[in-house]
């Protein structure tokens, strides 16, 4: 994946020391990966391209580390259902939820929430997760290798905007932060 890098120099004080700064953002041209991803949402397993999902479609993703765990399945994706509705309103397609976890746990999961809207995406093999650059090693928590928490919004299989929250955090991959980026672009 293509990262792109902008160089901020400046000079400071009398001894002209000169600090530089590199921070690094993914390219807003940059591509949702294509992997396929397997699901299950009967008794048959499906296998569902990127194609599929994010093709001639304005999708929100978001992406968490795992099913069941307590800031997950108590804030990040009951945010994203009760703000659903308002995700459409302002030119949303679909929204999907990531983990990597299985079909079978996923379809649990939405099942123990009563979810009616979002959809969920396993990536148990993390193919869609390391193509983003987006792995963390949570085995210090039992969990192993998992997706960092993180939302992004694509239009026709570009990436438009990326929100990426450090690890241990959640501040800006919910769903408020995604619906103000929304509105900002009206």
């Amino acid at each position: 994946s293509e990262m792109c890098i902008r160089d901020r120099s400046f000079t400071k004080n009398k001894w002209q020391i000169k600090i530089k700064f590199i921070t690094k953002s993914i390219c807003m041209s940059k591509q949702v990966p294509n992997v396929k991803f397997i699901t299950r949402p009967e008794k048959e397993f499906v296998t569902i391209a990127s194609d599929d999902i994010f093709k001639n479609k304005n999708i929100v993703l978001f992406a968490l580390p795992g099913a069941f765990t307590p800031t997950c399945n108590d804030y990040h994706l009951p945010g994203y259902e009760l703000n659903y509705d308002e995700l459409k309103k302002l030119g949303v397609d679909e929204v999907y939820c990531l983990s990597a976890n299985d079909p079978f746990v996923m379809k649990a999961w939405a099942k123990n929430l009563d979810l009616k809207k979002v959809k969920m995406l396993p990536d148990a093999n993390l193919e869609f997760t390391k193509a983003m650059e987006m792995v963390t090693d949570r085995s210090a928590a039992g969990m192993g290798q998992r997706s960092k928490r993180y939302s992004i919004y694509v239009k026709n299989k570009v990436i438009e905007k990326m929100f990426v929250d450090e690890d241990g955090k959640f501040d800006v991959s919910d769903s408020n932060t995604m619906i103000s980026f929304l509105k900002s672009q009206k």
